[in-house]
């Protein structure tokens, strides 16, 4: 077993509720669902959650509500093995909330309620700041103010941590701001979103990933589900194929993906295997329902590696 990493989250962290359906309520209309699960979630916690499963030391830095899902959002965290010392609660503001709705298919739709995410401030980064410097990887999302996202980037930078952004969800953004990054990994709607350039396809995704290079971003990872992750950097742009399996819930497969990631990166493994193993961690968190409860931990997934890498 390689030596052990350490991945510090600075993101969100919410419950998810999830609701499964055939089909979804017109305006006006009330039906009755088929199935429904209530989970921890937020894009940061799933992916500091992936990445303690996967076998790295893990800290978490967030904002919780003044409710009841704010200390069991930390006991949570505390369960798993991650450090929630700086997991603060925001009185008077509610927990950051994430109603999905899934498909047959497993594809889904998610409304994010950020809560008290959106209180994280560059004033808590610098609160954790010894254990920060401790990092071997800092990972960010965009469930937080852009502010705290830009603020942790140059903190990280400035001490030789590697830092990885998943811009979820999209929004506009200043990319002088985000040019500090190590790795910058959008899916494909967000990189059309943030870019404006459509992506429907392995052309338009270089094209896509082409242009934010030249706005100054240094290695870009476009994720893009079942046809795998374009890789591109100063040296080369590269597909990594993604693992077949029989998808029924797709929520959290990204944050699977970057918090497994951020692990095989920290143990030392080349840029390509880690995006490999990557695609079948997170390909392998879609065959369960739910974020969290999806995962694998670190044996499990060394077993199914074993059988996929072969067919590579």
């Amino acid at each position: 077993m390689p030596e052990q990493s350490f991945i510090a989250v600075v993101g969100s962290a919410n419950v998810d509720l999830t609701t499964f359906n055939d089909v979804f309520p017109r305006p006006g209309e009330t039906i009755f669902g088929q199935k429904f699960d209530l989970g921890f979630g937020g894009k940061g916690a799933n992916q500091a959650v992936a990445s303690r499963l996967c076998g790295a030391s893990v800290a978490m830095i967030a904002k919780v509500g003044s409710d009841l899902f704010g200390p069991a959002t930390i006991k949570n965290f505390q369960s798993q093995g991650i450090d929630a010392s700086h997991v603060r609660i925001a009185e008077g503001v509610s927990s950051g909330v994430a109603p999905i709705f899934v498909e047959p298919g497993g594809q889904n739709r998610i409304i994010v309620v950020k809560g008290a995410n959106d209180t994280l401030s560059p004033e808590d980064v610098d609160a954790a700041a010894p254990l920060l410097q401790k990092a071997d990887t800092i990972v960010m999302q965009f469930e937080i103010p852009l502010r705290t996202v830009y603020h942790t980037i140059r903190f990280a930078e400035a001490r030789g941590i590697r830092s990885i952004v998943n811009p979820a969800p999209a929004q506009a953004v200043d990319f002088k701001q985000l040019s500090g990054a190590d790795y910058f990994i959008p899916n494909e709607t967000e990189a059309e979103l943030i870019t404006g350039i459509p992506v429907h396809s392995l052309e338009d995704a270089t094209k896509c990933a082409n242009f934010l290079l030249r706005q100054g971003m240094k290695r870009i990872v476009l994720t893009l589900g079942e046809r795998g992750a374009l890789l591109a950097g100063p040296e080369r742009t590269e597909l990594i194929p993604a693992f077949k399996v029989n998808a029924v819930d797709t929520t959290g497969a990204g944050d699977a993906f970057i918090g497994s990631f951020a692990v095989f990166l920290g143990e030392g493994m080349q840029e390509k295997e880690a995006l490999t193993r990557a695609n079948l961690y997170a390909a392998l968190s879609t065959t369960k329902i739910g974020t969290q409860k999806s995962f694998c931990n670190r044996a499990d997934f060394e077993r199914e590696w074993q059988v996929h890498s072969t067919r590579l």
